[in-house]
């Protein structure tokens, strides 16, 4: 495996990812009905569960799930040294359908740092008893996009998402 940032970089297998412009879209099948996915994407003692990637931790998790409300977080390394701070503001919510929001590096109390943020959108559509999970991702410019993936954001994702599909197979069984 190539180490880019802090991320291990390997090959994605369930992780569908499309880059043009300033937009990504990452895309993913769930096993689990889509009201599940969405709580686990909206409730922070589900988030800390499965948020992030591998040998990261969410040790802060504060959702007030309403527009114009806030996701506080902490993303943490193992070495208990490195942390990641980010706050998102939800502009929609439609359980379970779509959430939009945007995302912004923020420092611990939650004052964000800059004001170029993104923007994301998750849908999350029922396809025949699963959940197909979608996010787009609109960047500042596709200058922003190129370097974020570059730091290894898709296999970061695909981690992520990898945990989340773990979590959700506990919630099932």
């Amino acid at each position: 495996m190539k180490e880019i940032g802090m991320f291990k970089k390997k090959e994605t297998t369930k992780l569908k990812s499309k880059a043009k412009g300033n937009i990504l879209m990452l895309e993913r099948s769930f096993d689990a009905p889509r009201e599940l996915v969405f709580q686990a994407y909206t409730e922070a003692a589900q988030l800390v569960l499965w948020w992030g990637p591998r040998d990261w931790n969410l040790t802060l998790c504060n959702v007030d799930l309403q527009p114009g409300g806030a996701w506080q977080y902490c993303l943490e390394f193992k070495d208990g040294q490195t942390k990641s701070w980010g706050k998102a503001i939800y502009r929609e919510i439609a359980a379970p359908d779509k959430l939009v929001y945007e995302d912004y590096i923020s420092d611990e109390n939650g004052v964000i740092e800059a004001n170029d943020g993104l923007l994301v959108t998750v849908t999350f559509e029922d396809v025949q008893g699963k959940t197909k999970l979608t996010n787009r991702v609109e960047f500042v410019s596709s200058g922003a996009l190129k370097r974020t993936v570059e730091m290894g954001l898709i296999p970061s994702m695909d981690q992520t998402w990898s945990r989340l599909a773990e979590h959700l197979r506990g919630l099932q069984a």
